[in-house]
């Protein structure tokens, strides 16, 4: 371990604190058909998220925690592969695997150093995993290196205006007023034991992702669905979500063939 990065090392830490606050939610999401998205739960109708057909498709999740979207893809035909720092996060996976009959290769790792080969995979994808809590300059062109030609990727993360509204204090929701500068925004540390996280603007995250050689095809800015009641997450409000994005879906393609969405 310690020749991981610090915030890989910290964020471990943490990751394996939280995991028994994730295993009802993990459990509920497994249990579910249709995938829903986010701190809203937002219906992938609405988001569209995966691509249409992933059957025989060689897919990873980044960062997949309990591992409910990698449950998701491989109910859909993919050859999925989860990675997560976290080994007790990962326990929880395992435990659910059993649970629910579905099998596949679970990695106890780094998504910035992922021990597959160039050109493995055809859709990589991350829900709050390494979208937030890796360094964005390494997983984004690792997650170029993983993907083949015209390969997909998706992620979903928190907005980076509501990271610009949010306070520091622990438990208290964004505001309507701009807390923090947003030029030199990258790493943030709340206080408290709660890890590292990576926060970028719109712009930073064009020009990183289209440097590491992804072509942009879509960047869809949250609304909570009308179903919408509140969040578990305390760091934002219903009323909030309904008048500026709390989350931000990324889609891009690894440069070659075209594709839609």
């Amino acid at each position: 371990m310690n020749d991981l990065p610090e915030h890989v090392r910290r964020n471990r830490i943490v990751w394996d604190q939280w995991a028994s606050e994730c295993e009802e939610p993990g459990e509920a999401a497994w249990a579910r058909q249709d995938p829903v998205w986010g701190i809203w739960g937002a219906p992938e109708s609405e988001l569209r998220m995966l691509p249409e057909d992933l059957a025989g498709k060689d897919a990873i999740e980044l960062g997949c925690g309990t591992a409910y979207v990698s449950a998701w893809l491989a109910r859909r035909g993919a050859r999925v592969v989860g990675i997560d720092n976290s080994e007790a996060q990962l326990a929880t996976a395992r435990r659910l695997q059993k649970q629910h009959g579905i099998d596949f290769p679970l990695i106890h790792g780094n998504a910035e150093a992922v021990p597959y080969p160039d050109a493995s995979f055809d859709f990589a994808i991350s829900e709050y995993g390494a979208c937030l809590w890796a360094d964005p300059e390494r997983w984004v062109p690792e997650a170029a290196r993983l993907l083949r030609s015209g390969g997909r990727l998706t992620f979903l993360v928190n907005s980076f205006l509501m990271t610009l509204c949010t306070p520091e204090e622990d438990n208290v929701a964004a505001t309507d007023r701009l807390l923090r500068p947003a030029f030199g925004l990258y790493r943030l540390e709340w206080p408290g034991e709660f890890g590292v996280e990576f926060h970028l603007s719109h712009g930073d995250w064009i020009r990183l992702l289209r440097r590491s050689g992804f072509d942009i095809e879509d960047l869809v800015e949250v609304r909570p669905p009308k179903t919408a009641i509140k969040t578990r997450y305390p760091f934002v409000t219903l009323d909030w979500a309904k008048q500026w994005p709390s989350e931000d879906v990324w889609k891009v393609a690894r440069k070659g063939d075209r594709f839609i969405y």
